[in-house]
């Protein structure tokens, strides 16, 4: 499947921005973001499938994009446009036979041989990172930092590259000149809630 990914890829965590799923996507939507990965690591599967459903509706709305992170029997329930698969979720192989053609799948890598062992997997784009250091995961990975990115590129050539980790009004653009198609932001957009909407505007503008 081909689609064109948008250069802000924002991630929804509850626990950063204090508000559930749904109202992030409202405020992520209302900020003109095309597409969203819904994430929750601590939710019951039941609680984060209420969560999500009630995200998709609003999403579903303005024709966004909703990505289910690790949890394939939620985004097949659902009919989530796809899923976010990290290392030790489900193959991504096993996801395509649940999912279809038609859904987007992505993958988390986070170095080099990761990655050229990725690049052949039914899937439709990579994320690589993290980029820099990150407070968003409990025991993150190594940090790949931009010459990580630009290695990554020259590997996969012109295939989709996510960036995640990290990533602020900051530094963002630094990370999408190194060669990523679009940045993953997390704690960028969502620490201050009642700002969500006009820091997505912001990235976009940018």
């Amino acid at each position: 499947m081909n689609f064109n990914l948008p250069k802000i890829y924002p991630i929804t965590d509850t626990r950063i921005a204090k508000l559930t799923h749904a109202e992030q996507v409202q405020k992520l939507v209302e900020g003109g973001a095309e597409i969203i990965q819904l994430r929750d690591k601590h939710a019951s599967p039941k609680d984060f499938y209420e969560s999500a459903r009630e995200a998709l509706i609003i999403a579903r709305k303005r024709n966004v994009k909703i990505i289910i992170n690790d949890r394939v029997d939620i985004a097949l329930a659902l009919k989530a446009d796809g899923v976010h698969l990290g290392q030790d979720d489900l193959p991504p192989e096993s996801a395509r036979v649940i999912l279809g053609d038609r859904a987007i799948i992505g993958f988390s890598t986070h170095n080099l041989k990761q990655v050229v062992n990725a690049i052949n997997l039914p899937i439709d784009y990579l994320a690589i990172g993290p980029v820099y250091a990150t407070r968003t995961k409990e025991n993150p990975e190594e940090i790949v930092g931009l010459e990580g990115v630009n290695e990554v590129r020259e590997a996969v050539g012109d295939f989709p590259l996510v960036a995640i980790g990290g990533i602020t009004s900051e530094n963002f653009r630094a990370v999408l000149e190194a060669g990523a198609n679009s940045v993953a932001i997390i704690s960028g957009l969502l620490s201050d809630a009642d700002k969500i909407t006009d820091k997505m505007l912001m990235f976009s503008r940018k």
